[in-house]
């Protein structure tokens, strides 16, 4: 099967009762969402609940066991990995460690993906390209520190410029606040709204951060024992007398451990 172009009107990502298991545990147990053109997802739930696992099969990092993923009109669930690649180059994907390479600038980490994936542009061109990625993140004056030398909340933005810095039509966040102080947190979550005015992108936030979902979130979905326990708008979870979403939305004592 070839890579396609997108038929929007179903969404960009359109998943139907994804399944996933490791060994005998079942993490995802029949998953059905989409996630329209232009719009933050937010997916929430507790630790264990299959979030992560979830974006790591849409890009196939991880292989379902069964049911249908489409991104972007291509059934990734058949693509070979040529075509699957293909896919790929047109998704972000931000870490929830950032993934910087370690042994290598600021500016030769903006560099890496651009000369992999653009083989035809010039000095100039790749210099103004990791230039205006860190000025949309606030970090100019970063290019020729080591990863070692920032922050934890200067990482992910190093990351998500990273990311942008190819022109992705879908973002993929992966717990993009974890590890970091409540400032730090609010700066990345408003980062995301940016970047998603700005390159117009859709995109789907994992996180279990509460204060993250209410700042980044056109629509919300709620996991539990892996499958979709709720869907809606912001006020639908706040407003509500479901005691499971009051006793998991409504907490002030979410901490920012890693996910599944």
């Amino acid at each position: 099967m070839n890579a396609t172009e997108t038929n929007t009107n179903e969404g960009v990502v359109v998943i139907q009762d994804l399944t996933k298991s490791f060994d005998t545990t079942e993490v995802l147990k029949g998953i059905t969402l989409s996630l329209k053109k232009g719009e933050n997802l937010v997916v929430l739930g507790k630790s264990g609940t299959g979030k992560s696992v979830l974006i790591k099969c849409i890009v196939r990092l991880l292989k379902s066991d069964s049911g249908s993923i489409k991104v972007l009109g291509n059934e990734v669930t058949e693509l070979n990995n040529t075509d699957m690649n293909e896919v790929r180059r047109k998704i972000g994907f931000l870490f929830q460690g950032g993934a910087l390479y370690d042994s290598m600038t600021v500016r030769e980490n903006l560099e890496f993906p651009l000369k992999r994936m653009y083989k035809n542009l010039t000095k100039a061109e790749v210099d103004a390209k990791v230039k205006e990625a860190l000025e949309n993140v606030g970090l100019p004056d970063s290019i020729d520190k080591m990863p070692s030398e920032l922050s934890g909340g200067m990482k992910k933005r190093i990351s998500l410029a990273r990311t942008i810095i190819v022109d992705p039509e879908i973002m993929l966040y992966d717990e993009p606040t974890t590890g970091l102080d409540p400032v730090s947190s609010h700066e990345i979550s408003l980062l995301i709204n940016e970047v998603q005015q700005k390159y117009k992108t859709s995109s789907i936030i994992i996180t279990h951060d509460i204060e993250c979902a209410k700042t980044v979130a056109n629509r919300i979905i709620m996991l539990q024992e892996g499958k979709v326990y709720k869907e809606g708008v912001l006020s639908d979870f706040e407003n509500t007398d479901d005691e499971l979403v009051n006793s998991y939305f409504k907490s002030q004592n979410i901490t920012n451990t890693k996910t599944i």
